[in-house]
């Protein structure tokens, strides 16, 4: 065996000799976990949110991390409250090494301070920027041309740690939330194999962790969770900060607004839209429609432009071109 292999052989002793426990939900987080799987480290309990009730028969529905976890035979820890003595006899009795939050709630000092080596959160933004539930839809409703992913160990105040590491990426000029999300994903696995290499190197060796605090700044960016009625469009900004908002929505949850494409008024959810060069006239208000019949085209009037739509979705319809829509209208 040669030198390199030797090494090889002794740095993946180490990373994989400690024992981790995993909590995360929906599929963003699944693609930490496999990877860590995948790559031979030692998970050996997974937590995940209970499961819910969904479609029009109620069934109760796994949430996609607790899917994965069965796959491939690992325990699975749903507790309702975080703060449960019998949920807490449960994690302390893995006595893990470390553990890893990839898009989960909100952890008491109880969970996030057990194991020895403590708990590191991925977090899809570049923190101290968009903290909070929704960064990758914020950073893309603000119109922000970088972003990326930060790992930091968890302490009282949610998003606040001490960063591990960062790592950027270009934003799209049209890309939404979805391309977004995927790609911030695939980055997100590198980011977080390579922390967790960190971590047991320092351990092995007996050094600390190099942490860094998050730097002090007074234009903060949030991103709250998103509802229902966040996503309501506002014609009376730019185009632009238009066009941002819808895409930062799509495709899920989608932005919406009320639109009169028949003989009623409707909620309409727009998926793709591009600003126009049309300027708006004085005598045209805001969220006003402008439809082509001929070219099968919807523009819609903002603070100082037109956008045109491309993408959306009518009630009980599906989502369709702009072009589908209009051949559907009388």
């Amino acid at each position: 065996m040669t030198h390199q292999n030797t090494t090889t052989s002794a740095n993946s002793q180490i990373r994989h000799s400690l024992s981790i426990i995993y909590m995360g939900t929906p599929d963003f987080a699944v693609a930490g976990l496999r990877a860590l799987v995948e790559k031979g480290y030692n998970v050996v309990a997974v937590v995940t949110m209970p499961d819910k009730p969904a479609g029009r028969g109620h069934k109760l529905q796994f949430s996609p991390v607790k899917e994965y976890a069965l796959s491939q035979g690992l325990p699975v820890l749903q507790p309702e409250r975080l703060k449960d003595e019998t949920f807490l006899s449960q994690l302390r009795s893995y006595n893990a090494d470390l553990q890893i939050v990839t898009a989960f709630r909100m952890l008491p000092e109880a969970v996030w301070a057990m194991p020895r080596l403590g708990t590191f959160n991925l977090h899809a933004s570049l923190l101290p920027q968009y903290r909070g539930a929704a960064p990758i839809n914020w950073a893309i409703i603000n119109g922000e041309k970088q972003t990326g992913v930060t790992t930091f160990m968890l302490k009282h105040e949610i998003d606040t740690g001490d960063m591990i590491m960062q790592r950027s990426i270009t934003i799209g000029e049209d890309e939404d939330a979805g391309s977004l999300h995927d790609r911030l994903m695939a980055l997100g696995v590198e980011v977080t194999l390579q922390t967790v290499d960190l971590i047991a190197q320092c351990d092995h060796d007996n050094t600390p962790l190099p942490l860094q605090p998050q730097p002090d700044n007074d234009t903060l960016k949030p991103a709250p969770k998103i509802f229902r009625e966040t996503c309501e469009i506002d014609f009376t900004e730019s185009a632009v900060e238009v066009c941002d908002f819808i895409r930062g929505l799509s495709p899920y949850p989608g932005a919406w607004c009320h639109l009169r494409l028949a003989q009623d008024e409707e909620v309409v959810k727009i998926y793709k839209a591009y600003p126009t060069s049309i300027p708006r006239s004085d005598t045209t208000a805001t969220g006003d429609l402008a439809i082509n019949q001929t070219d099968k085209s919807i523009c819609i009037a903002c603070q100082d432009y037109y956008i045109q739509v491309v993408e959306l979705q009518r009630p009980n319809k599906r989502r369709m071109t702009t072009k589908e829509a209009l051949n559907g209208l009388r």
